[in-house]
């Protein structure tokens, strides 16, 4: 379930509350008239399935209420109520399955903004995942996994395609571009520092490495993961479920490779580079693919679902 709090301007309350009631799936409508002081109105609040949520959403911008009120969502961790057991009843499809397009569009424009402090983490994702292609560890490339923040990013550009946002979509793919670079600049500054401190060395990059040599060898199969990550990282988000550890199956398609060009570019060995920053690129372009298919199923899927609903409920 979901939590709407609405500040209405008064003349526009008894259609918010029209709206509500005729939404399925609603439950504990509550009016306080007057209360909102800035800005004034009144304060609506009431309690939706997720699968209803999209639309009754959508209805309120509709009536323009994010612009002349409020709209504030929050999910329900608990709720012990008969009447919202039978609102999750009564709407169509299943909550899992609903895309709140508006919370979405949201939370990927907050996560895809190029800052200090996304630019701070990818880089020192890299700089480990630099440490991990050099000593062929394993458990450094995980570490790095774990820190790289470009799953915002990512999303952010998969959303923005599939609504047709452009300046978040330009937003997202200046977050991506901008910090790779960044990244894996600073990481060959650092890679050259730690050859001038005899820790990095180019035998160590040369020597045989069967725990990370997959990093620079781009192939079908490391695009079908970064499918498979893709499509795993857009669910994870649409569906409310935690993105963090779908996050690092993001990462290792990405932080390792930029960082292996980075230290190859550094002790010259541009074959390595150019086929670390090809699986980059190659597994970018894979994850972006497979997002917006997943998108765009979902929608297609969802806006299908709800055609059927609602014939059914004209029919009867």
């Amino acid at each position: 379930m979901l939590h709407l709090r609405l500040i209405t301007p008064a003349d526009r309350t008894a259609e918010v509350v029209q709206l509500v009631e005729q939404t399925v799936g609603t439950a504990h409508l509550a009016v306080i008239p007057g209360a909102a002081r800035n800005p004034r109105g009144d304060v609506v609040m009431c309690d939706v399935a997720r699968e209803a949520g999209d639309g009754l959403i959508g209805g309120l911008r509709a009536l323009g209420i994010d612009e002349t009120g409020s709209i504030a969502v929050e999910n329900i961790g608990l709720s012990l109520s008969r009447r919202a057991d039978k609102a999750e009843e009564e709407a169509p499809g299943e909550g899992a399955d609903a895309v709140l397009w508006e919370h979405l569009a949201d939370a990927t424009h907050e996560e895809s903004t190029l800052s200090v402090t996304y630019i701070a983490f990818l880089t020192l994702a890299t700089m480990i995942a630099a440490c991990g292609v050099v000593l062929d560890n394993a458990i450094l490339i995980v570490g790095a996994m774990a820190v790289g923040p470009e799953f915002g990013p990512l999303a952010g550009l998969c959303t923005a395609l599939v609504q047709r946002a452009p300046r978040l979509a330009w937003r997202s793919f200046l977050a991506l571009i901008v910090g790779f670079a960044a990244a894996m600049v600073l990481t060959v500054v650092f890679s050259l520092f730690m050859d001038w401190v005899d820790l990095f060395s180019a035998a160590q990059l040369d020597a045989d490495r069967p725990n990370t040599a997959f990093i620079y060898n781009p192939d079908w199969f490391s695009f079908v993961v970064a499918v498979l990550a893709g499509s795993a990282g857009m669910l994870s988000l649409t569906s409310a479920k935690s993105g963090a550890l779908v996050g690092v199956a993001i990462s290792v398609t990405t932080v390792p490779a930029a960082a292996n060009a980075a230290v190859a570019f550094s002790f010259q060995r541009y074959d390595q580079a150019w086929g670390s920053t090809e699986q980059l690129l190659l597994n970018l372009l894979g994850i972006v693919l497979a997002g917006i298919l997943t998108l765009v199923i979902q929608k297609l899927l969802w806006a299908r679902h709800q055609e059927r609903t609602a014939s059914k409920a004209t029919y009867l």
